[in-house]
């Protein structure tokens, strides 16, 4: 079997159908791929829905558990897939049609860790004809993952690559449980890992922007939460960037996975502006980033963070003491109350 596709279902109804068609859109026999979808805990009709697809789809298959989070989940998919590689995709997204035969192809073709793809941000549900011709042969430039980092970059999600399964046994690495941002070192950790990596200009995920999403919600104990779990990041991003060579080849890489992780204290600091966190509390997490030399924010203006407004405001957050004052400014009588 090529591959294994694994969707973690929770309270999806209004998507899931998008989702499904979508990755039965990919030019690929049932018996090259199986579709793995895991009900975390699910209370609308996510599952009846997925029910009337497995009348006629013997590749896809339903397994239920109590709600534990979107890692808990993907490590799960880790554990039952059979396919020779992975691809994790969220139950509100889908792909643009026959994408993945071809990423595949050439997955198989160049002997690849990890191929990456391109992705588009969109409210709408019907975009599935990608820009791309997905029937191209492509000339592909493999590097190792730490050059890959440090010349092309990369994104934090799970959902715009796919993984050797061989690979990701051999390093052994899974998702982070019970917190927000689970991809993020995991991501990280994969890519610097890999020794044959490539990016293939293919149009082919679709990020379904959506409101009440774990990243939009506006409930003030999602936004603590997330505050304390890129808190987190900042700190597993330590032993990731310690782990690389400091050599003149892997300059480019360090710069940018600190200025990554600088970026998660920088939005982070946004974030804490518009909660209900103390001001004790914020000092307690500004001093334990200043422990690991991550805060003030030295590393995060660079390739992938730049401009003035982005210059700006780093220079204000950088004085904690104005930051602290800036807080308290901000809705002033509430703060107070808080303070107090």
């Amino acid at each position: 079997m090529k591959l294994s596709v694994i969707i973690p279902v929770y309270n999806v109804e209004k998507y899931i159908r998008t989702c499904l068609d979508s990755i039965l859109n990919q030019g690929l026999e049932p018996s090259d791929y199986e579709i793995i979808l895991i009900n975390d805990g699910s209370k609308d009709n996510s599952v009846s829905i997925i029910k009337t697809y497995l009348e006629n789809c013997p590749n896809m298959a339903l397994y239920n558990q109590k709600n534990k989070g979107l890692g808990a989940t993907r490590n799960e998919g880790i554990k039952l897939a059979k396919g020779d590689y992975i691809y994790f995709i969220d139950s509100d997204d889908y792909l643009a049609k026959n994408v993945l035969k071809t990423i595949l192809l050439h997955g198989y073709k160049y002997d690849l860790d990890v191929i990456t793809f391109n992705s588009t941000v969109t409210p709408l549900f019907d975009l599935d004809e990608s820009n791309t011709n997905n029937d191209e042969a492509f000339s592909l430039n493999t590097m190792h993952g730490i050059d890959y980092i440090g010349h092309v970059g990369f994104r934090n999600e799970a959902w715009w690559y796919i993984i050797k399964r061989g690979y990701l046994s051999e390093i052994g690495i899974t998702f982070v449980e019970g917190r927000f941002l689970e991809d993020a070192i995991f991501t990280a950790s994969l890519l610097i890992k890999s020794k044959t990596i490539a990016h293939i200009p293919i149009d082919a995920h679709r990020y379904f922007k959506r409101e009440n999403s774990i990243m939009t919600s506006k409930s003030s104990s999602n936004k603590l939460k997330m505050i304390y779990d890129m808190e987190d990041v900042v700190i597993k991003y330590k032993p990731l960037i310690e782990s690389i060579p400091v050599t003149v080849e892997n300059k480019l890489c360090i710069e940018r996975l600190k200025s990554r992780q600088q970026s998660y204290v920088f939005f982070m600091m946004v974030r804490i502006l518009k909660s209900t966190i103390k001001l004790a509390e914020i000092k307690v997490i500004i001093n334990n980033i200043a422990k690991i030399k991550v805060y003030p924010l030295k590393s995060f203006i660079g390739k992938d963070y730049n401009g003035i407004v982005y210059l700006l405001i780093t220079n204000f957050f950088n004085v904690k003491y104005l930051y602290y004052l800036a807080f308290l400014l901000i809705n002033p009588f509430y703060r107070i109350k808080k303070f107090l």
